[in-house]
């Protein structure tokens, strides 16, 4: 039989597995959706991760967006028939692409951030400061622990 702390645990890794996640995804989808912005969450994690920072590798998606390789190539690829981003050759490593935004993800920048701002608005309605910056230890300790 399973001890009180060890079910608590279990609901906790529930929670981190996908429902908190799963629920904001979709929120942000929709939010976007609302403004003409026809793309995923996850292509919304590409997206932010070129515009804090253009060029980047493949690789380097990979890892700021914790998704693995096939994933983020899915995810280009798909982002590309959409015209949002291009894949660029590296001069320095011919076995790399780099990614750059186009034109329209440019324009895409301001209104999707307004939009991301009021999905994490509806997603901490009503949640104090202190709890929001407990959970962010916590999970940032988790995320650490994991990575050792």
């Amino acid at each position: 039989m399973l001890n009180e702390d060890l079910i608590g645990k279990i609901e906790f890794y529930d929670f981190l597995t996908g429902k908190a996640t799963t629920a904001i995804s979709r929120r942000m989808q929709r939010n976007l959706k609302d403004v003409g912005i026809n793309i995923t969450a996850e292509q919304w994690s590409i997206l932010y991760n070129l515009w804090q920072e253009e060029g980047l590798t493949q690789q380097e998606l990979a890892t700021r967006t914790f998704r693995d390789k096939p994933s983020i190539t899915r995810l280009i690829n798909n982002l590309e028939k959409l015209n949002l981003v291009i894949r660029v050759n590296d001069k320095e490593d011919r076995r790399s692409n780099l990614i750059y935004l186009t034109k329209s993800a440019r324009k895409l920048k301001d209104v999707g951030m307004q939009q991301a701002n009021k999905t994490i608005a509806e997603a901490l309605e009503g949640v104090c400061a202190e709890t929001i910056n407990i959970a962010q230890v916590t999970l940032q300790q988790v995320i650490c622990n994991l990575r050792k």
